[in-house]
């Protein structure tokens, strides 16, 4: 047997983890990559084996399998390309597509099986279009990591602060402190003028604030640092898309090792985003999905997800669902915890997908299509400030040291033209509104024994944890400016420009403080 014979059909499978890595190069490691592929190579060669058994001719069973390869790894592709219904009949409905696509691969492997043909020209052909379809990703990724070699990223540069260690150590109440990340949930001001939605019962929780970068990334690499990332800028280079060293600061923070050395345990609280997913410097990740983002995306194209949701197998938004309820449901036990403890916990609510109608139900895909995205979100919205309202009341009452909370959002709503736009979006060109849209946060402190006015209205994320380590370990963290800043869009991640006086709040909000 040529290696020719079946050289497409391996081609074929590796096309989509190539694809989805070249598109998410600067944001996938290669090792979340590679797992998937091996997975598709292995299922590749099962498969080959099989049809071989069966048809006793190798070429046809390689034409089969890639026949196979090609109609169940792009099936959700043609099924979110068909929302439409002729003459009343929904063609988009999964009970519709899947036995037409059945159908369909039937009718191929008839035709293959009946052939009296040698296929050894459609081989040829299948073989110069799948190598056709590999390079263009190859070309892609390749270029990607040609640009960035020589970008000099020193991780060194995030830990040039002043640590006041002597200080640090003389602090003799450790209080439990908790890092509450409630992801795109924005300020009172975006919910009222863009989703229309009057949030002042949970403002008793929690109030206003505007972040110090635009996307999850940055916002957190800040925080948690303590500092401004601007540098990044001069390290790597204001062309750069590379999000790998963002992600690292998230895992290396200052946070953390502050307060691990002064004797807290650190626990993690991961969501289905891998930057956060689990924490290598943690004592205890809180963990609950068998696979990455990038395996579940490549997972979710394919025809075995709605057969798997079918026949109740797998359903990753119940998985993520289950997964919220999971948190929310640990965070109430931390307080019987004996050592003092430190957590950060990474909600990815009311954040997309849409899990939670607004009295807790699981929404299932037919109710999410049913409804637009304004109602989903709003809905989910409420949902997430009664479970937030719980915790935070739980917390309080079970401890019996008063603890520290910071409950803060990471990025506000994408704006309209951004969602139709996505990763083109240049955000130099982005009006005042889609600014306060997209950087107005919530953010929310509760400080113990400490005066109310020792926190201001116009404070951002940056000076969280100086403020705490200042307030509870005698610590002189100087207060930064609470500036923010955009950057220009997803391939110029750190052109960064400052919008400081474009989306200062026209009104104060003091932080909720007792």
């Amino acid at each position: 047997m040529k290696i020719q014979t079946i050289v497409h059909t391996f081609l074929f499978a590796l096309f989509p983890v190539l694809s989805l890595y070249s598109h998410n190069v600067g944001e996938v490691s290669f090792s979340e990559a590679l797992q998937p592929a091996l997975a598709l190579l292995t299922l590749t060669a099962i498969i080959l084996i099989l049809f071989r058994l069966i048809f006793g001719n190798m070429r046809k069973a390689a034409i089969l399998a890639t026949v196979f390869l090609i109609l169940s790894l792009s099936y959700m592709h043609v099924y979110q390309s068909t929302d439409w219904a002729v003459a009343g009949f929904k063609i988009g409905r999964h009970r519709n597509l899947i036995p037409a696509w059945i159908l369909l691969y039937g009718c191929c492997a008839f035709s293959i099986w009946r052939t009296q043909r040698n296929l050894i020209s459609v081989t040829k052909i299948l073989n110069a279009f799948a190598l056709f379809l590999v390079i263009i990703p190859l070309v892609i990724i390749g270029s990607h990591k040609f640009k960035t070699k020589n970008a000099k990223w020193n991780p060194s540069a995030m830990m040039e602060i002043e640590t006041e260690e002597d200080s640090l150590l003389q602090s003799d109440t450790l209080r439990d402190i908790y890092y509450i990340i409630l992801d795109r949930y924005p300020n009172a001001d975006t919910l009222r003028r863009v989703w229309n939605f009057d949030n002042t019962e949970f403002l008793d929780y929690a109030s206003q604030s505007r972040s110090n970068y635009l996307k999850t990334a940055h916002s957190l690499a800040s925080s948690l640092n303590f500092q401004f990332i601007n540098f990044l800028g001069d390290q790597l280079g204001e062309e750069s898309n590379n999000w790998l060293p963002l992600f690292q600061m998230l895992q290396d923070y200052k946070a953390q090792h502050l307060l691990r050395r002064k004797g807290y345990k650190y626990l993690h609280f991961g969501s289905w985003w891998v930057p956060t997913s689990k924490n290598k410097n943690a004592d205890i990740n809180f963990g609950y999905y068998r696979f990455s983002e990038f395996s579940s995306k490549l997972f979710k194209n394919t025809i075995f997800y709605p057969l798997a949701v079918g026949f109740g197998m797998e359903d990753q938004n119940e998985t993520a669902y289950n997964w919220v309820l999971f948190k929310f449901n640990e965070l109430g036990k931390i307080p019987k915890i004996k050592e003092p403890t430190f957590t950060f916990a990474h909600m990815i609510i009311p954040h997309p997908p849409y899990l939670f109608d607004r009295h807790g139900n699981f929404l299932s895909e037919t109710q999410i299509r049913n409804k637009n995205r304004r109602e989903n979100y709003i809905d989910q919205l409420i949902y997430t400030n009664i479970m937030t309202k719980k915790i935070i009341d739980k917390l309080l009452s079970d401890s019996k040291t008063q603890p520290i909370i910071i409950l803060q959002s990471d990025e506000g709503t994408f704006p309209e033209r951004y969602v139709h736009e996505g990763k083109n979006f240049n955000w130099k060109n982005a009006t005042v509104n889609e600014l306060r849209e997209k950087m107005g946060i919530l953010n929310a402190y509760y400080f113990p024994n400490t005066a109310k006015n020792i926190l201001y209205p116009s404070i951002t994320p940056v000076n969280s944890f100086r403020l705490v380590f200042n307030l509870y370990f005698d610590t002189n963290f100087e207060l930064l400016p609470d500036k923010s800043f955009a950057f220009t869009d997803h391939n110029h991640l750190y052109s960064f420009f400052n919008v400081t006086d474009k989306i200062a709040a026209d009104r104060a909000y003091y932080p909720y403080v007792k």
